[in-house]
């Protein structure tokens, strides 16, 4: 494994991983979750891509500002990810590495960033998250995904205001206050169809990111012409989906495993 930066912050730095064998190998970017939050590092997706990499994915693991960091939050955490993304062209000089065959694969807020990646080159000039030439992706994975921000944002409040708690919102937290103005460009709900085969898996006893999110959203996918494939887990909640030791990755394993 290699730590490289892809930037100057001390944040914009991904993991690289290559299997055994000449290659050049099919591209995993693996994108942690953690609600887009400082706390969580890419350390969450870490038995991920050593697992991946086993059989026989190079795994780009990144990491990227997050909401209660410097430069986090919008347009920073989704310009990092775009911006890790596209390093991975950067990357084929030195590595042997497939560029017809570049997959995101996102837990949670990462499976948000995975759909978002996969949807970038929709990005208009205009948009503060546009950028030049995005690598193309191949298929986008997302693993209990927040693939809909207003719904998502929507629940939170929800739960907000019938707790009478103090807000917590990460939706809200991303987008700086002002989700309304964001979700057409920062949504992946919002851009489809993507254009781009999707695969979601979600587990039925998720209670932190619910499965009607994912319902929606296939749903939708297929009704504008995507092509995309939706797994439903009835036994797995949420984080059973990156521990690579339950039924649930070996299931997501072998949908990857179908992508090479």
């Amino acid at each position: 494994m290699e730590t490289i930066k892809y930037g100057h912050n001390e944040n914009q730095f991904g993991e690289l991983r290559i299997p055994e064998g000449n290659g050049p190998h099919p591209v995993a970017i693996v994108i942690h979750g953690g609600f887009w939050r400082a706390g969580f590092g890419l350390d969450l997706m870490e038995d991920v891509a050593v697992d991946l990499t086993k059989s026989g994915w190079a795994t780009w693991t990144i990491e990227y500002r997050r909401t209660g960091q410097e430069g986090g939050g919008w347009p920073g955490t989704l310009l990092d990810v775009a911006q890790a993304s596209d390093y991975v062209r950067t990357l084929a000089h030195t590595y042997p590495l497939n560029l017809d065959n570049v997959v995101t694969i996102g837990h949670s807020a990462g499976g948000h960033l995975a759909l978002w990646t996969a949807a970038r080159h929709k990005l208009q000039e205009g948009s503060e998250l546009h950028t030049e030439n995005p690598l193309p992706i191949a298929t986008a994975v997302s693993l209990a995904g927040v693939n809909d921000l207003k719904k998502m944002h929507d629940v939170h409040a929800f739960r907000d205001n019938t707790l009478s708690q103090e807000p917590n919102n990460p939706v809200a937290d991303l987008l700086r206050g002002e989700p309304e103005a964001h979700y057409q460009e920062a949504s992946p709900f919002e851009m489809l169809p993507l254009n781009v085969t999707q695969v979601l898996v979600h587990g039925a006893l998720d209670v932190h990111v619910p499965i009607g999110i994912s319902d929606h959203y296939f749903q939708w996918a297929e009704n504008m012409g995507d092509f995309i494939k939706y797994i439903e887990l009835p036994e797995a909640e949420h984080f059973m989906l990156t521990d690579t030791n339950t039924k649930a990755w070996s299931r997501i394993r072998e949908e990857m495993d179908l992508l090479k």
